[in-house]
Order: structure tokens, then C-alpha cells, then sequence
């Protein structure tokens, strides 16, 4: 699958567009890691706990976005985006979204 935060793949040619695909994974804290995350802060620098959360949100929300593509037939995703939202005190939905395609090869 190919991905890409552009309208167009480079070296191809978009001969279909499927429509919106997304993968949607809604995370909160848990104590222990609001605990760990606070008193890292105290010491400043990058929360690596808060970066963890984010990034297996972002992975997840990936994943699902290409297991939706897949489904449609598409081998790409073009125009691809994240958003993230908090939907209550220390949860945070997490979208990845882009435009399902066919591509292929230039000759």
C-alpha cells in the first residue's frame, strides 16, 4: 500500500479514486501512567510516556485506515491526514484519514 500526504504519487498514475477511507482509535491515560508522566514533567524535557501513548495511537489509527483501503480495493492512499481530538478529560480520539486509490506504474 502505497501512502502519501500529497494528491499524487510520484512515478504514478491515480487511475481510480475509491473514496474517504479513515481508522479511528479513541486512548486515555491510565494512573500509573499519569503518575510517571508528571513526574517526568517535573524534570522537563520530552514526556517519553505521553510519546508512547501518541505514537501506538497514531500506529493504531494507520493500521485501521489501511485495513479500510484494503477492503475498498485500493493500493493507496493519497491526501493523508491525522487529527486528534480530546473527547473527554484525558481521552483522546486519534483519526488517520486520506482518499482510497488505484494507482500504477509509469512507463
Amino acid at each position: 500500500m502505497i501512502v502519501t500526504t500529497t494528491n499524487d504519487v510520484a512515478g504514478y498514475r491515480v487511475t481510480q479514486h475509491l473514496g474517504l477511507v479513515r481508522g479511528l482509535t479513541v486512548r486515555s491515560r491510565s494512573i500509573i501512567g499519569s503518575i510517571g508522566a508528571g513526574i517526568q514533567s517535573l524534570f522537563g524535557g520530552n514526556i517519553t510516556i505521553y510519546t508512547e501513548l501518541c505514537e501506538k495511537a497514531r500506529e493504531e489509527a494507520f493500521e485501521l485506515m489501511l485495513q479500510h483501503a484494503a477492503a475498498m480495493g485500493a493500493n493507496g492512499v493519497v491526501a493523508m491526514r491525522y487529527d486528534a481530538n480530546e473527547v473527554a478529560q484525558g481521552v483522546t480520539e486519534v483519526l488517520a484519514y486520506g482518499t482510497a486509490v488505484q494507482v500504477e506504474a509509469l512507463t
